[in-house]
C-alpha cells in the first residue's frame, strides 16, 4: 500500500541552522569584496617598487659614529671640561711662586754661666762593663768643661765635655774583679756629682757583673747580671734594709723555685701560668764587704732539681732611702707583691697609697711601683 503525505510537512532544525549559516557567509563575502574594491581604489595595499640597495660601509660607519656622538655627547663634554681644568691647575701650580711664611721666633737669649749662678751637678748616663772587663762611663755636665772621674775615692782620669755637655771615659786597662764606687767631680767648679755608681766585676766575667746607680731616692740597675740555667732565668735580686730579699725571674709554669743563702734553705715559690715567679724571704742583716752565695733552684713535680743558678756576690754598702722599686709583670697582684716585699699580703694598701692607686685590683704590666719597705 503506497504511503502519501497528508497535509504540510515541518522542516528539520538542522536545515534551519545550515540555511542561516549560508546566508551569513554570503553576506560576509559580499562585504569583504566591497571593502577590497574600496581600498584598491585608494591604493592602500599597493606594494612600493623595490630599488636595489647599494651597501656602503663608509656611510654605515659614519652613521654609527653619529649615533654614538648623539647618545654620549654630554659625558664626553664633561670629561673634556675636567681634563681642561686639571691642565690649567697644573700650569698654575708650576708657574705660581711659592710663598713660605715663617712664624716669628724671638731671638734666643745667650747667657754665660757665672760664678754666682746655680750650677748643674755632673750626672751619669750609663756605666757598662764590657766582655773584656773594661768599663765605659758616659755622662754630662756643663758644655766644654773639665770633669774628673773618681774610682774608689781616687781620681783616675779627667775628661772634657763637648758642646752638648756630654763626655765618655773608657780606660785602656780592664779593672780587676771586685767592688768599685764611681763618682764625678766638676774640675772647674769643684762640685761633686749627687749620685754615684756601684760596680761589681765578677771573676766569672761580665755576665755576672753588676752596675748600680745609687741616688738619694733609691737605686737603679744600669747593668744586671745574666743569671740563667736552661729554663730558669733570674731577672732581679732585691735586698732591703728590713733584712728581706726578693728574687724575681722566669721559669717553666707551675713548677717550684726554691732559694737558699750560703746553703741554708730560706723559702720557695710557685711559677705562675705566665712563667713568672717572685720569691721573698727573710735573710737577716747582710754585712757590707762580706761574700755570700745565693742558690736559686728549679724543681719538677717530684721535687728533683732540674736547673740551678749559683750567684756569688760581695754585699755592697746600703745607700739611699728605705724604698725600693718593682716593675709589675703579667699575672701580678698587689697582695703577692706586698707578701714578697713586706712579709704580709694585707699590707698591699701601703703600696697602693704610696703609688696613688685608687683601685688596688687594677694594676698593669710594666707599671713601676714604689715599695715603702720601711
Amino acid at each position: 500500500m503506497a504511503t502519501t503525505n497528508i497535509g504540510k510537512t515541518k522542516r528539520s532544525t538542522d536545515e534551519l541552522i545550515n540555511d542561516a549559516v549560508n546566508r551569513q557567509q554570503s553576506w560576509l563575502e559580499r562585504r569583504r569584496a566591497f571593502t577590497r574594491k574600496f581600498l584598491q581604489r585608494f591604493k592602500v595595499f599597493k606594494k612600493p617598487e623595490s630599488k636595489p640597495v647599494v651597501v656602503n660601509q663608509t656611510s654605515e660607519q659614519h652613521t654609527r659614529n653619529k649615533k654614538i656622538v648623539r647618545a654620549y655627547w654630554f659625558p664626553i663634554v664633561c670629561a673634556l671640561i675636567v681634563i681642561l681644568i686639571a691642565i690649567l691647575v697644573m700650569l698654575f701650580k708650576i708657574n705660581a711662586p711659592v710663598k713660605v711664611i715663617a712664624p716669628s721666633v724671638p731671638e734666643p737669649i745667650v747667657r754665660s754661666v757665672r760664678n754666682n749662678e746655680k750650677h748643674t751637678t755632673p750626672s751619669f748616663d750609663l756605666v757598662r762593663i764590657e766582655k773584656s772587663g773594661n768599663i765605659i762611663v758616659a755622662g754630662r755636665n756643663i758644655r766644654e768643661s773639665n770633669i774628673s772621674i773618681v774610682i774608689n775615692k781616687k781620681v783616675v782620669a779627667t775628661a772634657h765635655t763637648n758642646k752638648d755637655g756630654e763626655f765618655v771615659y773608657a780606660p785602656n786597662e780592664a779593672l780587676k774583679p771586685g767592688n768599685y764606687v764611681i763618682s764625678l767631680i766638676d774640675t772647674d767648679k769643684n762640685i761633686k756629682s749627687a749620685d754615684s755608681v756601684f760596680v761589681y766585676i765578677s771573676e766569672q766575667g761580665y755576665k755576672n757583673s753588676v752596675s748600680l746607680l745609687m741616688t738619694k731616692n733609691g737605686s737603679k740597675i744600669m747593668q744586671a747580671p745574666v743569671l740563667a740555667d736552661g729554663d730558669l732565668v733570674v731577672s732581679k735580686i732585691d735586698y732591703m734594709n728590713n733584712g728581706r730579699m726578693v728574687v724575681t725571674g722566669k721559669a717553666l709554669p707551675r713548677l717550684r723555685v726554691s732559694l737558699s743563702l750560703d746553703d741554708k734553705y730560706i723559702g720557695f715559690s710557685r711559677v705562675s701560668d705566665y712563667k713568672n715567679f717572685g720569691l721573698g724571704a727573710d735573710v737577716g742583716k747582710l754585712e757590707s764587704g762580706k761574700e755570700y752565695k745565693l742558690n736559686i733552684r728549679l724543681h719538677d713535680g717530684e721535687g728533683t732539681t732540674i736547673a740551678n743558678i749559683e750567684h756569688q756576690f760581695i754585699m755592697p754598702e746600703m745607700t739611699g732611702d728605705d724604698d725600693t722599686f718593682y716593675t709589675v709583670r703579667r699575672g701580678d697582684c698587689l697582695w703577692i707583691i706586698a707578701r714578697n716585699f713586706l712579709r704580709r699580703g694585707v699590707l698591699f694598701t701601703m703600696i697602693a697609697e704610696r703609688n696613688n692607686i685608687k683601685n688596688p685590683d687594677l694594676i698593669f704590666p710594666e707599671q713601676l711601683l714604689q715599695i715603702p719597705v720601711k
